[in-house]
C-alpha cells in the first residue's frame, strides 16, 4: 500500500504547524498505523506518507521529498538498506533511519554502508525513538550500544567474496560440495576451497556453525526470494564505526 498522508484542514495547519515531514516505509500496517499515531503526538513532527514496498517507498520519495524516511529492514521486495542507498544516490542529503527486529551484524553493516543515521530495533521506547530522530534531525547518529558493539565485531571480519557468498548460500540450503560445484559448474576442489575460506573469514569450525552465522548474522537474508543482492553505495563518512553523536 502507498499513500501520502492526507492533509490537514486549514484550520489545523493554523493551529499546529508543523516543521518536520517523515514518511514511512514498513510493509506492516499496524507498525505504520502505531509509528504514525506517535510520531504525529510531537508538535514538529508530520506523517506525511506510508508505503508498504520498497518500490512504494521510493516513488513517494520522490514525490513527497521528506525530511526523513523511517525504513524497515525487511521488505516484501527489496532490502531496507538497498532502499536507503538508492533514496540517498538520488538524494544525498537524504536522512534515513533504519528500523528492524533484525540485529545481525551484516543487516547492521549494510544500512551504515548504505548511508543510514541511525539503526533502531522495534522493541525501542517512544522517547527513546524521539531522541534518536531529533538527533539525526540534527545532523547526528543515534547507534545504541549494543548496535555499535555488532557493527564493530562485522568490520573486523574479512569481506566474502561474491563467489563465497553464493557457495555459503548453498550451503545454507543443505547441499553438499559436489551438489554446489554441480550447481554452479565448477570443479569440486574449489568449492572445497571455497569452504575453507568461508570458515576462515567467519570464524566457524564447520559447515554447520558457517550455515547458522550465516543466518543469525544476517549474511545471508538479503539475498533470499524477492530481494536483490547487488552490491551498495558506501558513502563517505559512513564506512567506518559511526559512534553516536
Amino acid at each position: 500500500m502507498c499513500r501520502a498522508a492526507p492533509r490537514p484542514s486549514r484550520s489545523v495547519i493554523t493551529k499546529k504547524k508543523k516543521s518536520v515531514r517523515i514518511l514511512l516505509i514498513d510493509d506492516h500496517f499496524v507498525v505504520r498505523m502505531g509509528l504514525a499515531s506517535s510520531l504525529n503526538e510531537e508538535p514538529d513532527f508530520d506523517v506525511v506518507g506510508e508505503a508498504g514496498t520498497g518500490r512504494e517507498g521510493l516513488k513517494l520519495y520522490t514525490e513527497l521529498e521528506p525530511d526523513l524516511a523511517i525504513v524497515d529492514l525487511q521488505l516484501p521486495d527489496m532490502h531496507g538498506a538497498e532502499i536507503v542507498s538508492q533514496i540517498r544516490a538520488a538524494h544525498p542529503r537524504a536522512l534515513c533511519v533504519m528500523l528492524s527486529v533484525n540485529e545481525g551484524e551484516d543487516d547492521i553493516f549494510r544500512s551504515v554502508q548504505a548511508g543510514a543515521r541511525a539503526y533502531l530495533a522495534k522493541s525501542i521506547g517512544r522517547d527513546q525513538l524521539i531522541d534518536a530522530l531529533r538527533r539525526v534531525l540534527d545532523g547526528h547518529t543515534f547507534f545504541p550500544d549494543t548496535i555499535q558493539q555488532r557493527l564493530h565485531k562485522r568490520q573486523q571480519r574479512p569481506e566474502l567474496t561474491v563467489r563465497e557468498g553464493e557457495v555459503l548460500d548453498l550451503l545454507v540450503e543443505g547441499l553438499l560440495n559436489k551438489e554446489i560445484a554441480d550447481r554452479l559448474g565448477v570443479a569440486e576442489i574449489t568449492i572445497k576451497q571455497h569452504v575453507s575460506a568461508i570458515l576462515r573469514k567467519l570464524d566457524v569450525q564447520d559447515r554447520t556453525q558457517a550455515a547458522m552465522a550465516a543466518v543469525q548474522r544476517g549474511i545471508i537474508r538479503h539475498r533470499g526470494a524477492g530481494r536483490s543482492s547487488s552490491p551498495l553505495r558506501t558513502h563517505t563518512g559512513l564506512s567506518n564505526l559511526p559512534p553516536s553523536t
